[in-house]
């Protein structure tokens, strides 16, 4: 088959290599669509240390059964799916919490670290075990299905900060996460605004929900002015970076609830005063847990909008090109799908 490596940091080609072979509860998709996620771009250097070459990345994804392993019950095959990207072995104190994000053993398609290596969906087949696979409604795309996963992470970070109606939340950072999340509050009945440096992205906040979008400079009295001067009930941190660790914290009334889902850097400055004395309440929030099918349902049902979202389609073959764009941060470029 033809896939997508990652041969060397920051090195992609087009390459033949071996099908992949379903074990025992597996199964072969054929792939129809594959997003590049942020995490890709920003790992493939070698800098997480979690894309470590050779590696077929790529977790956000959906196509069609090819193949049965030995053992797998209730699917067959040309049956229309999405999979979770997260891989848990359903036996840790955390998994049996129902909280597979943090599993012990967890593993993610598409990545390769010090402690595992696991192809991804950037190639014409993928392995999955059966217990990740989600079935599509019949209207959904294959190109949309490959944003539920990033759907799910919004989701997630959403129901951390268990987001009430009529609260009001402030959503730092519109990319493809706070975007998503935007929606998810105005579903949960939440007022939204958000705050990003790109005029474009703010233009799609306003179209998916924000009543007010606003770039940094004036970010801080204009989040005052919208919450009455008292602060946001709710925040989420979409970037992962000190400004906007702080603008997000800025941002609160006290009593104030903040997620932080944005990972850009390891490490940012925290102002432990203002937590301790407005009393806030930080929570971290990594990846999803269980929260696929609601994600499905609310595509199907059009109450979130993902193909603004989706900046091109394009053949596998043309990977290289677009993640080179990727890099450089090109203006516009939101979501990227790849079709093996």
């Amino acid at each position: 088959m033809k896939a997508l490596v990652l041969t060397a940091p920051s090195q992609l080609r087009l390459m033949e290599v071996d099908d992949p072979v379903p074990g025992e509860g597996e199964v072969l998709l054929a792939v129809g669509a594959c997003g590049i996620c942020g995490s890709d771009v920003h790992g493939m250097d070698g800098s997480t240390g979690r894309r470590i070459p050779p590696i077929i990345m790529g977790h956000e994804a959906a196509g069609t059964i090819a193949a049965l392993g030995p053992g797998v019950g209730g699917w067959a095959e040309g049956q229309r799916v999405t999979f979770d990207s997260t891989l848990s072995c359903g036996q840790c104190p955390f998994c049996r919490r129902g909280q597979i994000n943090l599993c012990n053993r967890r593993r993610v398609l598409g990545v390769s670290c010090a402690e595992y290596r696991y192809n991804g969906a950037f190639a014409q087949y993928v392995v999955v075990p059966q217990g990740i696979l989600y079935r599509l409604p019949g209207e959904l795309s294959l190109e949309r299905a490959a944003l539920v996963e990033p759907l799910s992470v919004a989701m997630h970070a959403v129901g951390r900060l268990d987001a009430q109606p009529d609260e009001s939340a402030v959503v730092i950072g519109a990319g493809t996460i706070g975007l998503l999340a935007i929606q998810v509050l105005r579903c949960r009945g939440c007022r939204v605004a958000a705050v990003d440096v790109e005029a474009d992205r703010l233009e799609l906040a306003r179209r998916l929900g924000a009543e007010l979008a606003v770039s940094p400079p004036r970010a801080a009295d204009a989040l005052r002015d919208w919450s009455g001067g008292a602060g946001a009930d709710l925040a989420l941190e979409a970037v992962g970076a000190d400004a906007t660790v702080h603008l997000a914290i800025d941002c609160l009334r006290k009593g104030g609830r903040l997620a932080l889902v944005g990972n850009l850097v390891a490490q940012a400055e925290l102002p432990l005063q203002a937590v301790v004395t407005r009393e806030l309440t930080l929570y971290g929030s990594c990846a999803s847990a269980g929260e696929y099918p609601a994600c499905l349902d609310l595509m199907a049902r059009g109450q979130v909008d993902v193909d603004l979202l989706i900046s091109a389609t394009a053949p596998l073959a043309d990977g290289p090109q677009w993640f080179a764009r990727l890099q450089r941060k090109q203006s516009g470029l939101l979501k990227v799908i790849l079709r093996p």
